[in-house]
C-alpha cells in the first residue's frame, strides 16, 4: 500500500462526524483525486433524456475526458441511441469498460440492444457486459424472458464475462438468474431503503454480502452506490452535501482497503432522472449537469 493510501485511510477511519466541513471537502477531493475503481457514465445533458435524444460523440468525448483521470472504469447503461459510442471513447481514454444493454418492455428495443451490445463487445471495446438493468424489480420482463436474453448474449460472447444488473437482493431471491451470471452486479442503496447516514456503510457491507452468499463463491460488483445531495429526506435518509461526501469517502475508503470492485452511481447530474426519482433524481453526481465538479 502506498504511503498517500495510508494517510487517506487513516484520515477516513477517524469519525467523519467530527469533520468540519472544509476537512470533509479536503479528504473528499484527495479520495476523488487518488481514483475511484468505477463510475457510471452519464450522458445526457439538460434537456435531453433516454428515447428522445440522439447522444452525440463530441458530447461523450467531453465528459469522458473531464472524469477519466479519476476511474479505472466506465459503465454505460445502453448501445443506441449513441450511448454505443460511449464504450470506444472510454477505450480511447486508456479505460476498462462495463457494457449494458438496457432491456423493458419493448420487444424491438430490446433486440436492438441486444444485437449493440454484441457488436460493442464483438468490436473489443467491452471487459464486461451487463444485460439488462433492474428489470425483474421493474417487472418490465419475466424471468425466463431475461435468461432467453443473458443466454443468448453469453452464446455470442464466450470469452466475455456476462452478468444482469439488479438490486442485491435479487440475487437471493432468482436462483435461476444468478447462475447464468458470470459475475454479480448488485446495485446497492442504503439511500433507497431509507437507511441513515450514520448506518450506511454497515448497511451497504451487508447488502455486498448478501449477494456474495447467493452467488456461492461467483465475483461480486457493485454496479451501482450513491448518495444525492439535494431533495427531500427518505425515511431516514437526508440528502446533503455534507452526507454526500461523507458516504463518497466511506465507499471509496471501503473500495480500496477491502479491494471491493465499485461503480460510483454517478458521474454527472442529470435532469430527466426527476421524472422517475421525484427531486433528489436529478442529484447523484459528482459533478453538476454543467459539468463543473461539487463541493
Amino acid at each position: 500500500m502506498s504511503v498517500r493510501s495510508e494517510y487517506l485511510m487513516s484520515l477516513a477511519g477517524v469519525d467523519l462526524e467530527e469533520r468540519t466541513k472544509d476537512e470533509l471537502k479536503t479528504l473528499y477531493h484527495q479520495y476523488l483525486k487518488s481514483g475511484m475503481h468505477g463510475i457510471c457514465f452519464s450522458p445526457y445533458m439538460e434537456g435531453q433524456e433516454p428515447g428522445i435524444t440522439q447522444i452525440t460523440e463530441e458530447q461523450i468525448r467531453r465528459r469522458m475526458k473531464i472524469i477519466a483521470p479519476h476511474t479505472k472504469w466506465i459503465r454505460s447503461f445502453s448501445c443506441t441511441e449513441g450511448n454505443e459510442l460511449i464504450p470506444k471513447v472510454a477505450k480511447e481514454f486508456g479505460l476498462k469498460t462495463m457494457v449494458g444493454a438496457w432491456l423493458g418492455k419493448y420487444q424491438s428495443i430490446n433486440e436492438n440492444e441486444i444485437k449493440g451490445v454484441i457488436e460493442v463487445a464483438k468490436a473489443g471495446c467491452a471487459d464486461i457486459v451487463a444485460v439488462g438493468n433492474e428489470v425483474l424489480y421493474r417487472e418490465d420482463l419475466s424471468e425466463e424472458e431475461l435468461l432467453n436474453y443473458i443466454y443468448k448474449v453469453k452464446k455470442e460472447l464466450s470469452e466475455i464475462p456476462v452478468g444482469y444488473v439488479d438490486a442485491y437482493y435479487e440475487f437471493a431471491n432468482r436462483p435461476k438468474v444468478t447462475e447464468a451470471c458470470d459475475v454479480i452486479l448488485a446495485n446497492c442503496y442504503p439511500f433507497w431503503e431509507g437507511c441513515s447516514l450514520e448506518n450506511s456503510y454497515l448497511y451497504m457491507k451487508d447488502m455486498y454480502n448478501r449477494a456474495w452468499r447467493a452467488g456461492k463463491g461467483k465475483k461480486v460488483i457493485i454496479s451501482e452506490t450513491g448518495w444525492p445531495n439535494v431533495g427531500e429526506r427518505f425515511h431516514g435518509a437526508e440528502p446533503s452535501n455534507e452526507n454526500a461526501m461523507k458516504y463518497f469517502i466511506q465507499t471509496q475508503n471501503w473500495s480500496k482497503e477491502e479491494d471491493i470492485e465499485i461503480f460510483y452511481f454517478s458521474s454527472f447530474d442529470e435532469d430527466w432522472k426527476a421524472s422517475d426519482e421525484g427531486d433528489v433524481g436529478a442529484f447523484w453526481g459528482i459533478w453538476d449537469k454543467n459539468e463543473k465538479l461539487k463541493f
